[in-house]
């Protein structure tokens, strides 16, 4: 049907009433002509400013529109509303909804102050079902559904939520069947946000099939068939939406994205197709490609499963297009993204070098791949996302995130979660920093089990989750304890480990104030006095502006390198990631004979931010060094990848690099580029004659006789 005909009865019944009524601004949003039904709504409250009614409608009307200026505004009017009348159910509700998109934790709060205003409102009633459904209870989910239902026995999200109750325990049938396109796309959602991508895919085309008009559903099913690569069919289901005025950010911003992709190259092998933008190709896949073949291998292990099909790993330049692909994910770290088979991802590139540790990110979410697959996407997302953080440091103690500030803080306000309700620190946290510190007890919960239980018990634990079982029950199970008592032999776990900078982290914060002013007056001795003081009340702490960082620069000024090195070396085996910070110990240890171990720290930005041209250039000499000519060569291939300031050297030192690695033919290729790109090189000049030389020397093995 196409859209005139669709719309014609909305805009027929626009044409025909007086200006500036409400009817019409509801016609032209029926009809989707957003502009006019907001020049509408915006004329009808300049003649009405005090109608709270009008207001609500004026929002909800730009929350069908859904463009984030809009939902902003959509915000105020609510607010408003509430001005005018307190306690207005319908503000309250649009509240709630704005809240709910984004997962914060009070859209429960506002639903339920809208159900008390109007206990007959039952859009309220089943959107704190379906709060609670995504929280994974689902005993309160179905007491909440069946309120619903009793309210109106025809309600499509009642019905829907006990329907996705069933289906999510693998029941075939159920009796709450919603019969309806938006009942199908609710449980399409709802298997969606389970990770379960490919049957919420096949719940959405039932919505879509039986309403080819419910865009909603059919932007949602384009943008799962991208996350699971079929960009074809995606981009078609997308491209209906966007000519049809559904235009919303997530069917925008997605077409955007599927359009940049021949901006992208592939590399494939038996196990892996890494995706990375063309202007970086070269120089990642020396890093990428290697390193994911490694966590693969590795997992094959622990996980004692083989994958059925090849990773991709999706590798984003720009942070925004990274965002777009975690378009409705709660939780999210904000750094990389699973869906089943396929990994997103920011590039080193996509953050501020040492901001992002792309090494420790990627293992994160390649955990995810097993974790999800084991379980055929059952796993609750605190466990998964606990196995992951606990797999950061597992493969180096170095990598993952540091005890944070936040942390620290919800440790000491005793705000870390029971087990059985940490999901929902994920996906309706109270707060920003929830999520923060929800990821880390995750971790550290798997890091406790897998100390006290051993690694058996977490992949046990895994398979269980995988049958169906709920958070209670396995840990009954595998640790033979309730888990109410699970929960306070963990807290004393965890008070214990971090005692020491929960107790003065206060102290530590005023000192690294004094620290700081003393670091700008230059009153170095001040510094080291103080700084010592105060490093191990905190030693976790590595960001910008750490404690370590503030002591070497003293130590240095005050000409004793050695105490400088000492604290950047306890500064890189703590976690921290600053390349400047990291080539400034480098360039010590190199200065003080230490090249070995200067190799050693510089080969950590590899991990971090491999962009460096001056850092691989180091390196490789380094390497070249140490006689570790398989390293030197990817290091000069790094250097070659990505826009030498001098060819002919980058060249060179590449040949230099695979001669010692007895690689001479290759090095000749090598030196002719450098020649091409300097005839007059001399070093190259040289290098090919002693290559010459060397293969007029070299005994010609005689032909067979016939």
């Amino acid at each position: 049907m196409s859209l005139f005909r669709m719309a014609a009865p909305a805009l027929l019944l626009a044409l025909v009433l007086p200006a500036q009524t409400l009817q019409q601004a509801e016609a032209y949003t029926k009809a989707r002509q957003y502009q006019q039904a907001y020049d509408a709504f915006k004329a009808l409250a300049a003649r009405s400013p005090k109608d709270p009614d009008l207001k609500v409608k004026w929002g909800r009307m730009l929350m069908e529109h859904a463009q984030n200026p809009d939902l902003e505004e959509a915000g105020k009017l609510f607010q408003q509303a509430l001005e005018i009348k307190e306690n207005h159910p319908g503000a309250l509700l649009g509240l709630a909804l704005l809240a709910e998109e984004n997962f914060e934790g009070k859209a429960e709060t506002l639903a339920q102050k809208a159900l008390e205003a109007d206990p007959k409102l039952l859009e309220a009633q089943e959107l704190i079902a379906r709060i609670a459904l995504e929280d994974n209870n689902d005993a309160k989910a179905t007491a909440e559904a069946k309120k619903a239902l009793a309210i109106d026995a025809n309600s499509v999200q009642g019905k829907a939520v006990l329907a996705t109750i069933d289906l999510l325990a693998d029941k075939k049938d159920t009796a709450w069947d919603p019969h309806a396109a938006r009942g199908y796309e609710t449980i399409g959602h709802f298997f969606v946000q389970n990770r379960r991508y490919e049957e919420g895919i096949d719940y959405l085309r039932k919505a879509v099939d039986m309403d080819p008009q419910l865009y909603t559903a059919r932007s949602e099913l384009g943008i799962n068939l991208m996350r699971l690569g079929h960009d074809e069919e995606a981009f078609k289901q997308l491209e209906i939406c966007f000519n049809s005025g559904f235009q919303d950010n997530a069917t925008a911003n997605s077409l955007k994205l599927i359009d940049s992709y021949k901006n992208f190259v592939e590399y494939k092998t038996d196990n892996i197709i890494l995706k990375v933008d063309k202007k970086e190709a070269g120089i990642l896949r020396l890093y990428f490609e290697p390193e994911m073949e490694k966590v693969i291998a590795t997992y094959n292990q622990k996980y004692k499963m083989k994958l059925d099909r090849p990773v991709q790993v999706e590798v984003y330049p720009n942070h925004e297009d990274f965002a777009v692909r975690t378009l409705g994910v709660p939780g999210l770290g904000a750094l990389g993204v699973t869906f089943g088979y396929v990994v997103a991802m920011d590039s080193p590139s996509g953050r501020p070098p040492g901001q992002f540790h792309w090494a420790s990110t990627l293992w994160h979410e390649m955990s995810h791949v097993y974790t999800l697959t084991a379980t055929g996407h059952r796993v609750p997302r605190w466990f998964t996302e606990g196995m992951a953080v606990h797999e950061e440091t597992a493969v180096n103690p170095e990598w993952g995130d540091r005890l944070s500030p936040e942390i620290i803080m919800a440790i000491h306000g005793k705000k870390l979660l029971p087990v059985a309700d940490l999901d929902r620190g994920f996906i309706h946290p109270t707060e920003p920093a929830q999520v923060i510190v929800s990821y880390f007890q995750g971790g550290r919960i798997c890091d406790y089990i897998n100390q006290k239980w051993g690694w058996d018990t977490l992949l046990a634990m895994l398979h269980d989750f995988g049958n169906g079982e709920e958070t209670p029950a396995v840990i009954r199970k595998e640790l033979k304890i309730e888990p109410e008592e699970f929960d306070k032999q963990f807290l004393a776990f965890v008070e214990a480990d971090t005692k020491k900078q929960v107790d003065n982290f206060d102290q530590w914060k005023n000192g690294i104030k004094k620290v700081s002013q003393l670091a700008k007056d230059k009153d170095w001795g001040a510094v080291i006095k103080e700084g010592a003081a105060i490093r191990d009340l905190y030693p976790d702490y590595v960001e910008a502006g750490s404690v370590y960082e503030f002591l070497a620069t003293a130590y240095t000024e005050k000409n004793d390198k050695p105490a400088a090195i000492a604290e950047l070396e306890k500064y890189v085996k703590t976690g921290g990631r600053y390349p400047d910070t990291i080539k400034k110990l480098a360039k010590l240890l190199t200065e003080a004979g230490q090249k070995k171990e200067a190799a050693e720290v510089l080969d950590r930005l590899n991990y971090i931010y491999p962009l460096d041209n001056q850092a691989h250039e180091s390196l490789g000499s380094l390497w070249m060094e140490q006689g570790n000519a398989s390293g030197a060569i990817r290091e000069f291939r790094a250097i070659l990848a990505h826009s030498p300031i001098d060819p002919a050297q980058a060249h060179y030192d590449l040949a230099r690099a695979l001669n010692a690695n007895h690689q001479p033919d290759q090095a000749k290729d090598e030196i002719f580029s450098a020649l091409e790109a300097a005839p007059n090189y001399r070093p190259a000049q040289k290098l090919l004659l002693e290559l010459s030389t060397a293969d007029n020397r070299t005994p010609q093995t005689a032909a067979p006789k016939p």
